[in-house]
């Protein structure tokens, strides 16, 4: 039997949020593979680099709650337009200021700026895509992450090797505002998209995509804010929250200090460390993409437990990850950039799946806020990282305990994860929560609990 088609617009957006990804890393890893010029032009420690890598996290960290809410009131559209804009003033701000402190004010600027990204692109996923593509769907978004290191650190390399550090600012800058249009003509939610077929609009709702909320007076502060209350006495949430953290303090560690460790503890050019910085995100998108997103909707779609199926990759892809230990036992660039693409690859791929999982979870109208609470925390270890990597790499002279941490950090997700999380399905409503129960009567009549 052939498959009937039903359009393809579904993918375009999700094409349009993955370039968007792509071009919002690029902005955040351009700091990392300056981090050797600017080290020497500022006279800088390596715990002041790292809190200048971490900087842009700050601001982005504080808004993750708010910022969810937001999505859920006024809706993905115009924060993500706003949100574009801001990031790529900061760009540009990040090129023409000079001094550690207007760096740092700059970064402080563009997590503001990008704090909608992540939260609305998972919900935009949820709204835009039936269950059974939502582990390729997300992976589109999530790969984007990866792949913008494999094209933008030797992108940025090259404008700072040529031209200077503030080049890579510049270069990146322009590539934001670009985007920004670009965003601002294509995206619209499903409800508001004219392009949409009935064939594929009948495929995505009947296929499981969460429904739209109307935005806007609906929904009052108070009921966002016991929402929030509800949602973090969830033991569901906080096993999602606290497996994803454990991921994301290696992803962010790899993310602001890869180049950078590269090049001050190994001594690799800028470069240099640009292609092996490649070479690792690039294993971590084909792994993203084919694990994480592909081999997830192939196994659902085959009769696999959806639960079981993403909790047992999610989990792999942890415990794979722990091996960036072995990079804590070399000095070789070429053995050190194999530990650590075997470990990133483990975890790209249940990136993809730890993100699919708030839209999965989340009671009705909270997608943006049980996202939002998800990212708060990984971002906040992410803010963790850096500083840490640091410290201790100004106390210890090296780099390499740093990437035991990581793994130990990994195994506290990984048991998190896989002892609280239970069956991935959807929370009762606090609405639902509060509904008192039915009467029960007598004889005839009674009413089974």
């Amino acid at each position: 039997m052939v498959k009937k088609r039903v359009g393809g617009l579904r993918w375009a957006i999700a094409i349009l949020l993955g370039i968007g990804i792509i071009i919002n890393y690029f902005d955040r890893l351009n700091i990392s593979v300056a981090a050797g010029p600017l080290t020497q032009e500022y006279h800088l420690s390596a715990t002041q680099l790292g809190f200048i890598l971490s900087s842009y996290l700050w601001t982005y960290t504080l808004l993750q709650l708010p910022i969810g809410a937001l999505l859920d009131k006024i809706g993905i559209k115009w924060l993500m337009r706003v949100g574009t804009v801001i990031w790529s003033i900061a760009t540009f701000m990040t090129a023409i200021v000079s001094g550690y402190g207007l760096i740092i004010l700059s970064r402080f600027l563009l997590g503001i700026a990008e704090a909608p990204t992540f939260p609305g692109a998972s919900k935009a996923t949820g709204y835009w895509f039936p269950m059974n593509e939502r582990g390729l769907a997300t992976s589109a978004f999530d790969a984007a992450a990866k792949f913008s290191n494999v094209i933008g650190a030797p992108l940025v390399a090259a404008a700072i090797t040529i031209y200077g550090w503030r080049a890579g600012f510049w270069v990146t800058g322009v590539l934001s505002l670009i985007y920004a249009a670009v965003f601002w003509l294509l995206y619209r939610d499903p409800k508001e998209a004219r392009r949409l077929s009935e064939e594929e609009r009948t495929y995505i709702v009947e296929g499981g995509a969460q429904q739209e909320e109307q935005t806007g007076a609906s929904t009052s502060w108070a009921d966002t804010w016991t929402n929030i209350r509800y949602l973090l006495r969830q033991r569901k949430i906080w096993a999602m929250t606290l497996g994803f953290a454990a991921y994301g303090y290696s992803f962010y560690l790899l993310l602001t200090w890869l180049p950078g460790y590269l090049q001050r503890q190994l001594h690799v050019s800028i470069l240099s460390s640009s292609y092996d910085t490649a070479i690792v995100w690039g294993v971590a998108t084909i792994t993203d993409i084919l694990i994480g997103g592909w081999l997830v909707d192939y196994l659902i779609r085959r009769g696999y437990d959806p639960s079981r199926v993403r909790k047992t990759l999610f989990a792999i892809g942890m415990i794979i990850g722990v091996a960036v230990i072995g990079a804590a036992f070399t000095t070789d660039p070429t053995i050190a950039t194999i530990w650590i693409a075997i470990a990133l690859g483990g975890l790209a791929f249940a990136a993809p799946i730890g993100w699919s999982i708030p839209a999965l979870i989340a009671p009705k109208g909270t997608v943006g806020t049980t996202g939002s609470i998800m990212n708060f925390f990984n971002n906040l270890v992410g803010i963790i990282a850096p500083i840490v990597a640091g410290y201790i790499a100004d106390r210890t002279g090296g780099f390499a305990i740093n990437f035991l941490v990581a793994g130990i950090v990994l195994l506290l997700g990984i048991a998190a994860y896989l002892l609280m999380l239970g069956k991935i399905e959807q929370l009762p409503s606090p609405m639902e929560k509060r509904s008192p129960a039915p009467p029960i009567t007598t004889g005839a009549h009674r009413q089974s609990a």
